[in-house]
């Protein structure tokens, strides 16, 4: 992926989780060999905004290709997980994670963390770090003072901060060195348009993320068309695709999610063209943001709503093509571009020599035909590797499955700790 060919014939050579050589031909001993012959090997996807709930969506991610994570509403489960995955103790794709979501006084809620100040601002950036979290996450409510402090903790205590932007300050706030990059699509109408869906008013919007060459900007396309999926389909929370959703988000955040736009349609049949055109709007951003030089990553929100964990990413990808880029290029979000946008991830994201072995072994070219990324014959994690029937086993045990209760203790967790 770090250029737009297939090299042919080549052996690559994995040892203890690393690409340790890449040749023609490699001399070898006591090594298992892989017959790959007519087959494409291709970096594993990153996913750079997810919410994991439970274990059994590390095996639907990885069953999907996904084979890094980037989780965006830290909790303390979360430091666990990441703690078994270095250690090896279960089977997960690489594994990052921001703190709780940092967000203004005002916006209460069980699931933000509100800063009243700049002293608790910077106190809770260095309690994350030293916890372990990787990254900051930002939300909404942040105003300017308290949003500097946190930008200065952040820079001090060496961790990037995630934006999901505040309302509080001007978008172009974001763009601060120290954010990495910024989530959603439908932030910049809500936010700078004020919902104008205007193309000329958006074009300074995206020139100014174009000038700054250190922020990355994640999407989300597929969480926003779900919107539209749901007003589309009055029995989608009965269909068999949210079998796979964690049952404690089925029947609390994915029902929420659903009333409210039946609702909305019910009272304004309107929602519904509505939804859609900014859907399509959004499409339009990502085409410009492209055009303008913005490196693109991929990102799901998979997890929430009816945003599905692992099975969600090739919808992503899919959209970005028809907003109009190559197969290569949108490859490159989920895989190099996600790669180099923290420092701690650019060991993924490409096949070379001392990189990281996260890989997919697949049966048609991706650049050809993206849709092979769906059902990976192989999935190399750190060098460890998967066969579809494992893989397919990951999504069997995640089906339907019955830790309602475990996932709510979790969660309540979460609420003594953070609160």
């Amino acid at each position: 992926m770090n250029q737009d060919t297939v090299l042919v014939d080549k052996m690559v050579y994995i040892k203890e989780g690393i690409i340790e050589k890449i040749a023609d031909t490699i001399e070898f001993k006591g090594i298992e060999i892989i017959n790959a012959k007519n087959k494409y090997l291709t970096p594993g996807l990153i996913d750079m905004h997810v919410h994991v709930w439970d274990r059994y969506e590390l095996g639907l991610y990885l069953s999907n290709g996904v084979t890094a994570v980037r989780n965006l509403w830290g909790m303390p489960m979360h430091l666990r997980i990441k703690e078994e995955v270095i250690e090896g103790n279960i089977i997960s794709p690489t594994f990052f994670t921001t703190g709780p979501k940092l967000t203004g006084s005002e916006f209460i809620g069980d699931d933000n963390l509100n800063l009243s100040n700049p002293s608790e601002a910077k106190d809770k950036v260095i309690s994350y770090k030293v916890r372990g979290y990787d990254f900051i996450k930002t939300y909404y409510g942040l105003d300017k003072e308290v949003f500097d402090a946190v930008i200065e903790q952040a820079k001090i205590s060496e961790i990037d901060i995630v934006a999901h932007p505040s309302q509080k300050v001007p978008f172009s706030y974001h763009l601060n060195s120290q954010v990495k990059s910024i989530e959603h699509a439908e932030e910049i109408v809500q936010q700078p348009l004020q919902f104008d869906l205007d193309t000329i008013k958006l074009q300074p919007i995206i020139d100014s993320i174009s000038q700054s060459k250190h922020t990355s900007y994640s999407p989300t396309i597929t969480v926003f068309n779900n919107i539209y999926q749901m007003m589309m389909d009055d029995s989608i929370l009965d269909s068999e695709s949210l079998e796979y959703m964690n049952p404690l988000i089925k029947t609390t955040d994915s029902k929420k999610q659903f009333e409210r736009w039946f609702n909305a349609k019910q009272e304004d049949p309107s929602t519904v063209e509505r939804i859609k055109k900014q859907h399509d709007f959004h499409m339009t951003m990502v085409k410009k943001l492209h055009e303008a030089g913005v490196t693109i990553i991929c990102g799901t929100d998979g997890g929430i709503g009816v945003t599905l964990p692992g099975f969600s990413i090739h919808k992503e990808l899919n959209f970005y093509k028809e907003a109009g880029l190559s197969n290569y290029e949108v490859l490159k979000t989920a895989t190099v571009n996600a790669s180099q946008t923290h420092s701690i991830m650019n060991q993924l994201g490409t096949i070379e020599e001392g990189k990281i072995a996260n890989l997919l072994l697949v049966d048609e070219n991706p650049l050809v035909k993206l849709s092979s990324l769906k059902n990976p014959i192989y999935v190399f994690v750190e060098g460890r590797k998967l066969n579809r029937e494992a893989l397919d086993s990951f999504r069997e045990k995640a089906k339907n499955r019955k830790n309602l209760m475990a996932s709510a203790i979790r969660y309540l967790e979460n609420l003594i700790i953070e609160k």
